[in-house]
């Protein structure tokens, strides 16, 4: 393999192969949705996600019984992998709002056929963030004092808490991600309906489909509402990272009271929520065998977005060590040299190299084109991230103020088990999602191939 400057992809390459048209298009991605047998891969991948979302379940089960005791955090570490793996959850739903919103917004062609795969991986990590602040109540079957319900008692939640910013943010953000994805995904879900050979599978589209006809006034109307949600959608994902950043920069906690945490939660949402992306992307193609509609043209305008996420990463690590290094606190700095080469050192290096050292490969076209390669570092780039999260979490409360007071964070298997399950959740959500809904955007897709038709 060269990796060589030469081998960039032509400025003129095809966005899907040359020989789908419109009704291949339709044929071949409903056809995954409307076939009678299952292929094996699925029930295979499928029934793994199920075995680890029953994980889920027991661990649930323990920790309402028993409290979360049973997980390792304790005083001084009272944050542990629950609040860590919250901040990693919402960053790869992220990413999945960031490539069909803000790209819809540019107008970039590759997001048309990897659209629907970003929105389907943005509902099924959605839940998995939700469930972290809910498992970590101390009390979690009375999360809803969060609600400002109207009660007796005349309580209301505590509107300066950051944590009451988090659940408004994160409660507004799915109800609006779930919007996003119906409103586009309507017209597919009629095209579906139309091609359905059974009655029971008409009926179940058609009631989808909500009587979609296609008429102008419908085209008309179904556009201006996707490309309104996609601009609330854009800066509502910036305003969820942000309120997620200022949760941890609004506490005095050494390494967490800083004002780059906005920017630098969203730097790393749109690098690990890319990274997945290309990840199922490149497990869709292989598995649906959709090869002309998924091309290399989506995994080099991809790859280059990862790479620019790496970079915006690298430059919020350049001021994450140069604020501890030039300020006068001592706790600060007792933090950071804690993070950078005390017990947490092994994680914090290795995290530096997997989310910004390893993706520099991808300046080399030939890296771009090669998938495998593709998928090694977007798996790399999400590892990195979690052990980002963690020890972000983890190592400004071990070292506060008081050294008397410091302490260090053992995860537990119930630890793991949550980490295992919500990843079955995840899973399980997607798998669906690939089964019974259009993995690729008909419509937009539809205008793909007119534009290559008319160059």
């Amino acid at each position: 393999m060269a990796m060589t400057l030469t081998s960039e992809l032509p400025a003129d390459a095809p966005i899907v192969g040359p020989e789908v048209t419109l009704t291949t298009l339709s044929e071949e991605v409903s056809s995954r949705v409307l076939m009678s047998r299952t292929p094996l891969w699925w029930w295979i991948g499928f029934g793994i996600s199920v075995a680890l979302l029953l994980v889920l379940v027991v661990q649930m089960a323990v920790l309402f019984i028993v409290g979360i005791g049973v997980w390792g955090v304790n005083i001084p570490v009272a944050w542990g992998l629950a609040i860590a793996e919250y901040v990693w959850w919402i960053a790869l739903a992220s990413g999945g709002t960031i490539v069909s919103a803000l790209f819809f917004l540019t107008r970039s062609p590759w997001r048309s056929a990897t659209n629907r795969i970003a929105e389907s991986m943005l509902l099924s990590a959605a839940p998995c963030a939700g469930l972290m602040p809910i498992m970590h109540l101390g009390r979690p079957g009375l999360f809803y004092w969060l609600f400002p319900y109207s009660n007796v008692m005349g309580v209301w939640p505590q509107v300066r808490s950051p944590l009451w910013w988090d659940f408004i943010c994160l409660l507004c953000y799915i109800l609006m991600s779930i919007m996003y994805y119906y409103a586009g995904i309507l017209p597919d879900l009629a095209t579906v309906r139309d091609l359905a050979s059974t009655r029971a599978k008409k009926i179940f589209y058609g009631i989808l489909a909500l009587g979609w006809r296609g008429s102008v006034a419908e085209w008309q109307n179904q556009r201006i509402v996707y490309a309104i949600m996609s601009a609330i959608m854009a800066p509502m994902v910036i305003s969820v990272h942000s309120v997620v950043g200022l949760d941890f920069a609004a506490g005095l906690t050494p390494g967490w009271h800083d004002t780059q945490f906005p920017p630098y939660f969203f730097f790393g949402a749109v690098i690990s929520g890319t990274a997945l992306i290309v990840m199922l992307t490149i497990l869709v193609r292989w598995g649906y065998s959709l090869q002309d509609l998924l091309t290399e043209y989506h995994f080099n305008a991809m790859a280059k977005v990862m790479l620019v996420g790496s970079l915006m990463l690298a430059y919020a690590y350049v001021w994450e060590a140069f604020g501890p290094l030039y300020t006068s606190d001592v706790a600060e700095r007792t933090e950071f040299f804690h993070r950078a080469f005390g017990f947490t050192a092994p994680l914090f290096w290795s995290e530096k190299i997997l989310t910004v050292v390893v993706p520099q490969l991808l300046w080399f076209p030939a890296v771009r084109r090669n998938q495998l390669l593709l998928l090694l570092i977007s798996g790399g780039v999400i590892i990195g991230m979690w052990q980002e999260r963690v020890v972000f979490t983890t190592a400004s409360l071990e070292h506060n103020y008081m050294p008397s007071y410091w302490g260090y964070y053992f995860p537990t298997l119930w630890d793991w088990a949550t980490l295992a399950g919500t990843i079955g959740l995840f899973l399980t959500l997607f798998f669906l999602f690939l089964r019974f809904a259009p993995i690729i955007s008909l419509a937009e897709v539809r205008e793909i191939i007119e534009e290559e038709k008319s160059k």
